[in-house]
This record gives structure tokens, C-alpha cells and sequence, in this order.
């Protein structure tokens, strides 16, 4: 599926801008354009971060395996698209407040993969009641409040994917180190990013050096030889003991000291211009250095990054717990309710703040 990211936002949020506008009275509270209003541009096929570090769109790639076991054309290949078909059908009933406008899979790469892009909507009370929102999204689908609501979030989609790869004789165990793991699109674009980085460096390093060797050759077949001139017969005059020759061999000798003049000149220039290359040739490579050594240390945080199969294993175990001790206090909540004591228990929650406040 692929749907326009204007068209998402429209059908998002139009209804929302106009029942804020609605209730303004100045135009300068008024939002023209709900996009604009958040990012001060117009859409685009990239994800663009506003100042306060909002995004436009959340992408996340989902991948199984590697080129090494799972490349298109091999027979794994065709379990991993099942896989990430089935994934992908049941992602938006599970994410309510993610809606998904480009879903599309990648089958013309090493290994399939997925591309999900979704705008996170979130429902206020006050000021604009719908809008792009992603801890309140999270929140709303019942992962809980604060930095770790996307962790909780994550967990539970990779235990999915888990469990529907193993439903395909397939089973997952630590990313990068077996058969599945899946990642966001931001931190699958980082890598490839600076691979191209390095790539056009290597290739700007490598064609300054062609051009350097191409003029370095043209000022050699430039430079001209004074051997011509050692060939002109001369001749000494009765007066003066002064050296004559002809007017040929002078215009000659002329000719050839004007082109020797010009071929130093240029010959200085050519090597000003081959230090001053090689000097931005060094600086590159010093700068890919510096990449390839920042490169290797993310790789190195990214990979302690990853959970293990027994922690994900507990993680996914503590919010089943949290989501069971939730419950059950909603009931709890609702029997007090129900007996009539909901006052009761307001003033018991009161007077439990006030001792606490006064014991500290």
C-alpha cells in the first residue's frame, strides 16, 4: 500500500485543525496548515525532525535473516516473505494509533525485507484533540508513559514476529548472530549512510589523484628542451670577438627561450596545484579514517544494544505482570464502585498522601 503523506495528514488531522480553529477568536492562533505548523515546510518522502525533535513519519524496516541464508531466490527466502506478509497484516489491528500510509517489501536486495512508514496519533483533551504524537500513541495502546514505552513497544512486536517465524519453522535467536532480527529504518539508515559517505570519499580521493597524475604528465610533455639551441651554428664577427648567426636561428632561439618561459611557468603552477591536492587528498583520507573508526564504534554500540533472547524472554514476562496487576485494579476499582464507596476510597487516598507528605 502507498498512500500520499499530505493525503495521511489531511485525513488525520483536517477535522481537528478545523474544530480548533472553530473555537478561536484570533487569527493569529488560528493553523492554516497542520503540517506546516509542526515543520514549517512541505511534506516530503524523507522523515523530517522539527526543533522539537518531533518526526514528520516513523519508518521501521523489518528483516529475517541474512544474504547468507535467507537471499532472494533461496528457498528460506520464500518462508521470510510469508513471514513478514503475516507480520505485516495483523500491524495496524494491533498499533490502533499508528497509521500506516506505505507498507511496501523489498524483494530486489540481497534479503527481504519490510518498510512500514506510520504517523503516531495521539487524542487530547485540550487544544488541538487528534494530533502527531508518539508517547501519547504508546500510551494509548497501553505501553505506559515515559522513555521506555518504545522499548515495551518494540519487545512486544519482535516477541510477535518471534512467534510467527517459529509458527513457519523458522526460529529467531539473538539479532546478528542467527537467522532473524529486526530493526528500526533510523538505525539501518545510519550504517548505510556512512557506507555511501565512505564510498564517495574513496571515489573523490581516487579521481583527484587520476587528475593530479593526468596533469603532472601534460606539464612533462609541456616542458621544453633547450637542446635545439646548442644545434645553432654560430660565428665570430672581426669586431669585438662578438658571436653571430642568422636570422632564422635567431628567431629560433627566440621562439624556444618564450616557450621555456611559458613551460616554468605552468610547470610551478601544475605543482602548486598538485601540492595543494594532495594536501586535500590527505585531509580526506584523514577524514575517512576518522569515519571508518566512528563507523566500527557504532557497530560495536549497536550490537551491545541488542537483548537477548532471555531478557526479552523476562521483559516481555514483567509487562504481562504489569499488564495483570493493571487489570486487576481496574476491577478492584470498578468493585468499590459498584458498593458505593468510590468517596470513601478518594478520601483514603487523600489522607495516604497526606501522612506520606508529612512522614517525609
Amino acid at each position: 500500500m502507498h498512500q500520499n503523506l499530505r493525503d495521511a495528514y489531511d485525513i488525520l488531522f483536517s477535522d481537528a485543525v478545523e474544530r480548533y480553529n472553530a473555537r478561536q477568536k484570533r487569527n493569529d492562533r488560528r493553523i492554516p496548515d497542520y503540517f506546516h505548523h509542526l515543520f514549517s515546510r512541505e511534506p516530503s518522502a524523507s522523515v523530517i525532525t522539527g526543533t522539537n525533535k518531533q518526526k514528520s513519519f516513523y519508518e521501521d524496516l523489518v528483516q529475517i535473516g541474512t544474504k547468507d541464508d535467507t537471499g532472494v531466490g533461496t528457498p528460506d527466502s520464500e518462508i521470510a516473505i510469508a513471514c513478514l506478509r503475516e507480520y505485516m497484516e495483523g500491524f495496524s489491528e494491533r498499533n490502533p494509533n499508528f497509521y500506516v500510509f506505505n507498507a511496501v517489501m523489498h524483494l530486489d536486495e540481497a534479503t527481504p525485507h519490510l518498510h512500514i512508514d506510520y504517523i503516531p496519533v495521539g487524542h487530547f483533551s485540550n487544544g488541538l484533540d487528534t494530533r502527531n504524537a508518539m508517547a501519547k500513541a504508546l500510551e494509548e495502546m497501553g505501553y505506559g508513559k515515559g522513555a521506555n514505552a518504545i522499548n515495551r513497544w518494540r519487545l512486544t512486536e519482535w516477541e510477535i514476529l518471534h512467534q510467527i517465524c517459529k509458527a513457519h519453522g523458522v526460529e529467531i535467536a539473538e539479532p546478528k548472530k542467527s537467522r532473524g532480527y529486526s530493526y528500526t529504518t533510523e538505525e539501518y539508515g545510519e550504517h548505510q549512510d556512512r557506507i555511501r559517505q565512505l564510498e564517495e570519499e574513496k571515489a573523490q580521493i581516487i579521481t583527484e589523484k587520476e587528475e593530479i597524475n593526468a596533469a603532472l604528465e601534460k606539464a612533462a610533455k609541456k616542458h621544453v628542451k633547450l637542446k635545439g639551441i646548442d644545434s645553432v651554428v654560430t660565428g665570430k664577427t672581426v669586431f669585438g670577438g662578438k658571436i653571430t648567426v642568422s636570422k632564422e636561428d635567431w628567431e629560433n632561439v627566440t621562439a624556444l627561450a618564450k616557450k621555456e618561459v611559458i613551460s616554468q611557468k605552468q610547470t610551478k603552477k601544475l605543482c602548486r596545484e598538485r601540492d595543494e591536492a594532495i594536501q586535500e587528498r590527505n585531509a580526506l583520507k584523514a577524514r575517512l579514517d576518522a569515519v571508518s573508526s566512528e563507523l566500527a564504534d557504532y557497530k560495536k554500540k549497536e550490537d551491545r544494544r541488542h537483548f537477548s533472547r532471555d531478557k526479552l524472554k523476562a521483559e516481555s514476562k514483567r509487562i504481562s505482570r504489569e499488564e495483570e496487576l493493571s487489570r486487576e485494579l481496574k476491577k478492584v476499582k470498578a468493585f468499590i464502585s459498584a458498593c458505593g464507596l468510590s468517596s470513601d476510597y478518594q478520601q483514603f487516598r487523600y489522607n495516604s498522601t497526606i501522612k506520606s507528605k508529612n512522614l517525609e
